[in-house]
């Protein structure tokens, strides 16, 4: 690969890059939005969440069904295809005149999600050399994790300093930017295998990816019943003002950023377990929330405590995946991602249903409650698993994995 060739690779990771932020920016704005949404568009807050539903629903619908219809086309044109969805998606919820048109454009950015997911998450190496693919891979990553970690305070901050809709047109206007450096800077990527759905089930007979993806099906569902309510939660039963929601929901982002960091340690002794101690931390969090919820700072440290091992739990389960999938399959990466989805859109289902006919308090519970089913699950299956396969519980070489709607990171040694 010339130097010139090289160089224009780079470029088409980093449009890519700017996409995957785009995406996962847009898809947890609401999160922080919720409130202000649904006072605006006149519905509950546990309605309001049926746009983490509609997004989730149709992700896990669109990652198989896009994989398999655009299996013979080009992946450039598959990838700009998918940014013009997103973009499209983010300036019709700017304008949505009823939460009804909302739920419309939440659902169009789902396609792009589900789609951008399994085909994107390997497009790395097909765009630089070989030696540099896990490098490219994790520059993707990088923009997942900005986004997670700026999504949340970015919508609290636009709702206290204006219309809520503005978050979506900084949405729209990052998605237009990565939208013209993909068509000025992705080459040709011509697709190397045709799908069928006949196909897709292939992941479903390896034991060690059934265990993986029964376990972040639980992961998954555990978080996003509480996560979905962080907002609400911090403004209603906590009763801090908007300053105090931003920083708070930054505090979590970062410190998921340190546990993302933290499990590339912890994961090379023992993936199950650092899995396992994790989940248990969640639910331990997740129901101290509303019992601790007149104490701000205990408040505050629960969160930093949920996003160290959300921060963690991502990578972990990707890293069991990573054993069990075949690297770079778009079929592997289209029914993990429609677990993730479903899982996400099953929480926030959960979630809003608690939310709404029980109280804040009662979705944490809730939460913590599902979130310790998965341990048990994941440690009962996952150690007769582990015992079957020797290297199971090793870190593997690194695979780019998607780890939930949106997210990819890269599964380190």
């Amino acid at each position: 690969m010339t130097s010139s060739a090289e160089r224009r690779g780079w470029l088409g990771v980093t449009s890519v890059a700017l996409g995957s932020f785009v995406l996962v920016l847009s898809e947890f704005l609401p999160i922080g939005l919720l409130p202000a949404i649904a006072a605006d568009l006149d519905v509950g807050i546990g309605t309001a969440g049926l746009m983490v539903v509609a997004t989730g629903l149709v992700g896990a619908v669109a990652a198989p069904v896009v994989t398999v219809l655009t299996s013979r086309v080009d992946r450039r044109v598959v990838l700009v295809s998918l940014t013009v969805l997103l973009v499209l998606a983010d300036g019709l919820a700017a304008i949505a005149p009823s939460f009804g048109v909302l739920l419309v454009a939440r659902m169009l950015l789902g396609v792009g999600i589900g789609g951008f997911w399994a085909i994107g998450a390997g497009i790395a190496g097909r765009l630089v050399r070989p030696a540099a693919t896990i490098r490219a891979t994790s520059l993707i990553t990088a923009g997942v994790s900005v986004a997670t970690v700026v999504s949340l305070p970015l919508g609290a901050l636009v709702s206290s300093l204006a219309t809520w809709r503005l978050a979506f047109v900084i949405g729209g206007v990052l998605g237009l930017v990565a939208l013209v450096l993909q068509l000025a800077m992705l080459p040709r990527i011509p697709a190397q295998q045709q799908v069928r759905f006949a196909t897709l089930g292939s992941l479903l007979r390896v034991p060690r990816a059934r265990v993986g993806l029964i376990a972040a099906a639980f992961l998954f569902a555990a978080q996003f019943a509480a996560y979905t309510y962080i907002a609400p939660y911090l403004q209603d039963l906590v009763g801090v003002g908007p300053d105090t929601v931003t920083l708070a929901l930054l505090v979590f982002g970062v410190a998921g950023i340190v546990g993302n960091f933290a499990a590339g340690f912890t994961l090379g002794r023992s993936v199950l377990g650092t899995i396992s101690v994790s989940k248990v931390a969640l639910a331990v969090a997740v129901v101290l929330l509303p019992l601790l919820a007149h104490s701000v700072v205990g408040v505050f440290v629960l969160l930093v405590v949920w996003g160290l091992v959300w921060g963690a739990l991502p990578l972990g389960m990707q890293t069991w995946m990573s054993t069990a999938s075949p690297a770079g399959s778009e079929t592997g990466l289209a029914l993990f991602v429609t677990t993730i989805q479903l899982a996400i859109a099953a929480g926030s289902v959960l979630g809003g249903t608690a939310v709404s006919s029980f109280g804040l308090a009662a979705d944490f519970w809730l939460s913590g409650g599902v979130a310790v089913v998965g341990a048990i699950v994941l440690v009962s299956l996952g150690l007769r698993r582990s015992s079957a396969v020797p290297v199971a519980d090793e870190a593997p070489a690194p695979v780019p994995v998607p780890t939930s709607t949106g997210s990819v990171a890269v599964a380190c040694p």
